[in-house]
């Protein structure tokens, strides 16, 4: 098969949709097929085909509801005129879908949208933009969602859409399976003795990463740390972060009970190996579609705490791997921690390593079963194929 995707920003930017794509194309690039992802011009690629997969990048940025710049037409002629056997959106509300929604009718390859979210569904500024969607949806030869129950999926029922596939995310066999080589506690200087608790996501500001620190200064737990492996963009949160570790580590009542907190970036290799060292996972994010940090504590028998956000609560029914923290939702539809009863959670995972240890082995268990990339990557195969057979 001769496959486009598309998505707003590809290697080597960093990000869970980046990750997700590029997953699922080297490895329908293993599987024999040909594969070229359509993204963002980015100053700092210097390779176009990546493990096998072609690149091919566009001076174009924005959205359709508040308007797309650079060469559109560029974009729209190479997809309309390179005869792909199927083209995937992967994301809504983003220019290589948006700029494409508009011409559905004039591709004739097999066409599938990955909406991952809806994340604007209730903004007033999208409001034409999502009455637009009721039937852009009904143009694509196939819809996948990451969730049975989140508001992307909700939208489309609602719409009457019935081309519809429930595909999860995942996470890396590759990357999860080997025991890794890096010393993650020599290497940050943290002690053999401490209970440790991880927190993945960038600075910007929805990952939770104050309510971790909050969360984590009020439990009554002793030689802990606090790991937050964050990618550090410009702006965001990582400022505030830095000076809330500094101001925690100085307070003199951390001598006592033991405490500390580390804020830094991790490269791949060692975010990896920080999986596979922590003892617990903590995640009070704000806002996700499928988070797919929660599927790498899976692959790295860590268990998790998260906040209801996107489809946590679906991904702990799913594994078994962690449990929900208290939630509450704001107007914004934006999820926050409890910290009270948060504060209770992670005290009780922290005492309780029978807990731990059941928690770990379910999730690690559900993940070898059902969402590694590999068995993910064959469904996408097969859905592929099967549009193709009519």
């Amino acid at each position: 098969m001769k496959i486009l995707h598309t998505v707003e920003f590809y290697h080597p930017s960093v990000g869970g949709m980046q990750e997700v794509v590029k997953q699922l194309s080297e490895r329908l690039v293993r599987l024999g097929h040909e594969v070229t992802v359509a993204t963002t011009s980015l100053a700092g690629r210097t390779e176009k085909v990546v493990n096998g997969v072609r690149i091919e990048e566009f001076a174009v940025a924005g959205k359709l509801a508040l308007g797309i710049t650079g060469d559109v037409e560029r974009y729209r002629t190479f997809v309309r005129e390179s005869r792909f056997d199927v083209v995937t959106n992967f994301a809504a509300q983003q220019w290589t879908t948006d700029a494409m929604i508009t011409m559905l009718d004039q591709i004739d390859a097999k066409k599938v949208f990955v909406p991952t979210g809806f994340s604007e569904l209730s903004h007033p500024r999208f409001q034409s933009y999502f009455a637009g969607m009721r039937q852009w949806l009904t143009q694509y030869d196939m819809n996948v969602f990451l969730s049975n129950d989140y508001r992307d999926i909700d939208f489309a029922r609602d719409c009457g859409v019935t081309r519809i596939r429930l595909i999860p995310n995942g996470a890396s066999e590759d990357e999860f399976l080997p025991p890794s080589k890096i010393d993650i506690r020599t290497e940050l200087g943290i002690p053999r003795d401490h209970f440790l608790i991880l927190h993945v996501g960038s600075h910007t500001g929805l990952k939770g990463h104050a309510e971790a620190m909050r969360i984590f200064a009020h439990a009554r737990i002793r030689n802990a740390t606090l790991l937050v492996a964050a990618n550090d963009f410009g702006g965001g949160c990582a400022t505030a972060c830095k000076l809330k570790r500094r101001f925690f580590n100085a307070w003199p009542p951390r001598r006592q009970d033991g405490k500390r907190i580390i804020v830094t970036s991790l490269p791949r290799q060692e975010t990896v190996a920080a999986y596979q060292a922590a003892d617990a996972f903590l995640f009070p994010s704000n806002i996700e579609c499928s988070p797919l940090v929660l599927f790498e504590c899976m692959a790295s028998s860590t268990p998790f705490l998260t906040t209801d956000v996107g489809n946590a609560r679906e991904i702990v029914e799913w594994s078994g791997g962690g449990r929900v923290l208290p939630t509450t939702k704001d107007r914004k539809g934006r999820s926050h921690a409890e910290i009270a009863g948060s504060v209770a959670m992670l005290e009780e995972l922290y005492r309780d390593g029978t807990q731990r240890g059941r928690m770990a082995q379910a999730g690690f268990a559900a993940w070898q079963e059902r969402f590694t990339w590999g068995n993910i990557a064959r469904e996408y195969e097969k859905l592929y194929m099967n549009l193709l057979k009519g």
